[in-house]
């Protein structure tokens, strides 16, 4: 039943189960559930259920990253086969991930990228010890609609003014929003900076995306 499928892919995702996770969207490709199902009703779910347990203080951290990884694995079995259909997932917007100058910590940064992309945004990961000009270029080659900056140190935040800086001598800070992140980081700071918004966890990450793609698509209509 596919019900049952979709519940125990959940499952996976909840308890951590890379193994699982993938075994499972094996046998959903093998039992002919559109690989688009198995994601939508199956894993992302899962994955929403650990952002909410993560963000009320009912999971930590090195359970969500065992989420995330089992995420990965169950989609690694299913993207090719949406590809083989030709039936992409509907995208949510594009996104470009990184760690600004100066800092190497991206552990949040990551759970952020694994979260936006289990709701279907299209994620580029720059990595960590980003620069500001490097961000804007990337944003500008993949027409990005968010660009994310992570920082973890009070002495490398002020990067992420950096970030935003670098969209607007490129002429893009109107067509991309900034949203920024990491431990020291505030929503006044967000202010301060002149950013789109600020997320205190991977779950708020991804609801703020959702909205600034809402405010995008209101502009542009």
């Amino acid at each position: 039943m596919p019900d049952d499928h979709f519940s125990a892919m959940r499952q996976s995702i909840i308890d951590g189960a890379p193994d699982t996770a993938s075994s499972l969207a094996r046998e959903a490709v093998a039992s002919s559930i559109p690989p688009i199902d198995a994601i939508n009703k199956g894993f992302v779910p899962g994955m929403h259920d650990v952002g909410e347990q993560f963000a009320h203080g009912q999971m930590f951290l090195p359970d969500m990253m065992a989420s995330a990884e089992a995420m990965r694995a169950a989609m690694a079995v299913l993207d090719p086969e949406l590809k083989k259909l030709g039936t992409e997932r509907p995208r949510a917007g594009i996104v470009v991930l990184g760690t600004t100058k100066g800092d190497i910590h991206e552990i949040g940064k990551i759970l952020v990228g694994t979260m936006l992309t289990a709701h279907g945004f299209q994620v580029h990961d720059l990595g960590v010890d980003v620069a500001g000009e490097k961000f804007a270029a990337k944003a500008r080659e993949l027409k990005a609609d968010i660009v994310g900056v992570s920082a973890l140190l009070t002495t490398t935040m002020r990067n992420q003014k950096g970030v935003v800086e670098a969209l607007e001598k490129e002429g893009l800070r109107s067509q991309v929003r900034v949203v920024v992140g990491g431990a020291p980081v505030t929503r006044r700071w967000a202010e301060e900076i002149g950013a789109d918004g600020y997320a205190k966890d991977a779950m708020s990450a991804v609801t703020l995306a959702h909205e600034l793609m809402q405010q995008k698509l209101q502009i542009v209509s």
